[in-house]
């Protein structure tokens, strides 16, 4: 079997309700993906779900690098990839442009087997713990209340994640909000916050003990700058909750000052950081320090396919039950708050080809990237509440 050629296809979505953080307070109401297709001489297609931005990179690696290639050979391949790029390094769009491709390869790898990538990794069928994720700023009280009473009642979620950092008032009144929603399927429901890298280490350290008083957390998520490791393990040491980090780093080198320094109680991991090849790596890094993992947002819930084989997992990011852009399908369902991976070949996804055509777009429509707005100003520094035009475009809720 050889790879023959590339495919690709950008497209852009509404996602159910406006999503927002720290830094972003106003929230956005629209998303962007780009299904990739690794077509081989034998008929067999992989898919790679990424983002649009990769796409000259990803079609000249396909052309330098896997074209006439083996896909089976995963790893290899991977490899190819990363020291094709060790001089200017693999960090962000080649990094984003490699994950995809290892995305595709790895379901290939799987079809050729003819059975589901767990399988090929080397799983055992089973539940995946999961917890519901709000990317609430922008929602109103009763909006979030209303999420994440629905995420418990019709998913069975046990726990959720709030987004926090720029009013603690609001942030500790919401925390109580969600706490309530999971109290009606756990007594001691998982209750995570994250701050999107908007604290300080000092800032940090005052409104998780504040927060502490009154709620037992789970953990909380990017308290300070990724980089910053000494003040993460400053956090660390100072508040009872754990200390969550690493979801924006994207290779296993950035993840050593982490583990060297014990910057942080549990790690974060995803097939965006140099693909499922390198994020089972970082795993496997993690597990040699003792330390917990967990897997963020994925499409489709995929992830589900890589905690089978990764020690020392505690739970999964998921943000949406049911992929809201309708462009495919995905073989893992959510039941009861854990995932279960289905049996389908490779990755289980399957791709509505009339609605990924009348979802096509030639480039990303502004607003509608995966942050579209940045780092908000006075992060780490000071505090700037949400604006009144903020306030005002979030209360629009997702209506034109």
């Amino acid at each position: 079997m050889k790879i023959t050629r590339m495919q690709s296809t950008l497209y852009a979505f509404d996602l159910g309700r406006r999503m927002g953080d720290a830094n972003s307070p106003s929230g956005r109401i629209r998303g962007s993906g780009c299904v990739v297709e690794l077509q081989t001489d034998e008929g067999l297609v992989g898919i790679g779900l990424g983002g649009g931005g990769v796409r000259p990179q990803m079609q000249g690696m396909v052309e330098q690098l896997l074209q006439g290639q083996d896909p089976r050979r995963v790893q290899g391949l991977w490899k190819r990839m990363v020291d094709k790029h060790f001089k200017g390094g693999h960090d962000g769009l080649i990094n984003d442009a490699i994950a995809t491709l290892d995305m595709a390869l790895w379901d290939l790898k799987a079809k050729a087997n003819d059975e589901p990538l767990w399988k090929t990794l080397g799983g055992s069928k089973q539940p995946i713990h999961c917890y519901a994720s709000d990317l609430g700023i922008p929602l109103s009280d009763d909006e979030l209340a209303a999420w994440f009473t629905r995420m418990a009642s019709e998913y069975g979620f046990r726990g959720g994640k709030l987004k926090v950092g720029l009013d603690q008032d609001a942030d500790i009144r919401r925390l109580e909000l969600m706490e309530r929603a999971f109290k009606q399927t756990a007594e001691a429901p998982m209750l995570l916050i994250d701050a999107n890298e908007y604290w300080s280490p000092k800032q940090a350290i005052r409104k998780v003990a504040e927060m502490e008083e009154r709620f037992d957390l789970t953990w909380v998520e990017e308290p300070a700058r990724r980089w910053d490791y000494l003040g993460l393990r400053r956090i660390k040491d100072a508040v009872r909750t754990a200390v969550c980090a690493g979801e924006n780093l994207d290779t296993l080198g950035d993840f050593l000052p982490y583990l060297q320094h014990r910057a942080a109680d549990v790690i974060q991991v995803s097939y965006g950081m140099g693909g499922i090849s390198c994020a089972l790596q970082i795993a496997d890094a993690a597990f040699g320090y003792e330390l917990p993992i967990t897997l963020g947002g994925s499409p489709g819930s995929i992830h589900a396919h890589l905690a089978t084989v990764m020690p020392n997992f505690m739970t999964m990011e998921v943000i949406d039950p049911v992929a809201p852009d309708g462009v495919f399908t995905s073989d893992v369902r959510i039941e009861d708050g854990w995932a279960i991976p289905g049996d389908k070949p490779g990755l289980g996804i399957e791709i509505d080809r009339e609605a990924l055509a009348k979802q096509a777009i030639e480039k990303v429509p502004p607003g509608a990237g995966p942050s579209p707005f940045g780092r908000r100003p006075g992060a780490g520094l000071y505090e700037v509440l949400p604006t009144e035009a903020e306030r005002a475009e979030a209360a629009k809720g997702v209506a034109q």
